[in-house]
């Protein structure tokens, strides 16, 4: 995981891996704000999780300022992640430490570092308006609105006729 001195790999849950190619800056300034961010994306969502049920399992961690459902561009209905923003930083390293990799709606959820949310980030950046995992995810996923985009379209354009 890339840490702020040095920038050297190491494992860790302070910081990530990740980088946001929306970031308006580098990424020394990314990482930078990462460091001393309380607000973590979480990740891997059934469609169906409501934000109560987000907010009563990350304040197992902590104080949670507020949870930020993420949503479909188009549609506005629930696309499978959010942002947790927490008050002090120690209470979102607590929900790394012992929320990230627990079930949520008997799905495995994953949290990430965020630099804050900002207005206009709760909407999917897929094509279609959700995120760009479900555009292209091939599998049938009941969570997540059974197939990905891209294999609902194909299945509508040549429709299976029974016999």
């Amino acid at each position: 995981v890339l840490r702020a001195s040095g920038m050297s790999k190491r494992k860790s849950i302070d910081t990530t891996e990740y980088f946001d190619g929306h970031f308006q800056g580098n990424r020394d300034g990314y990482i930078q704000a990462i460091i001393s961010s309380s607000t973590l994306y979480i990740g891997n969502l059934s469609f169906y999780t409501f934000e109560e049920q987000v907010y009563e399992l990350f304040s197992r961690a902590g104080d949670v300022r507020r949870v930020v459902m993420g949503l479909d561009r188009v549609q506005r209905t629930p696309c499978g992640f959010c942002f947790v923003e927490y008050y002090t930083r120690e209470d979102a390293l607590n929900a790394m430490r012992y929320v990230n990799g627990t079930r949520l709606d008997d799905r495995i959820i994953r949290t990430d570092w965020d630099v804050g949310f900002k207005e206009g980030r709760q909407y999917g950046r897929g094509r279609s308006g959700g995120q760009v995992r479900d555009e292209v995810r091939t599998n049938f996923d009941v969570g997540r609105g059974g197939y990905g985009k891209e294999i609902q379209r194909q299945m509508q354009q040549h429709p299976v006729t029974p016999f």
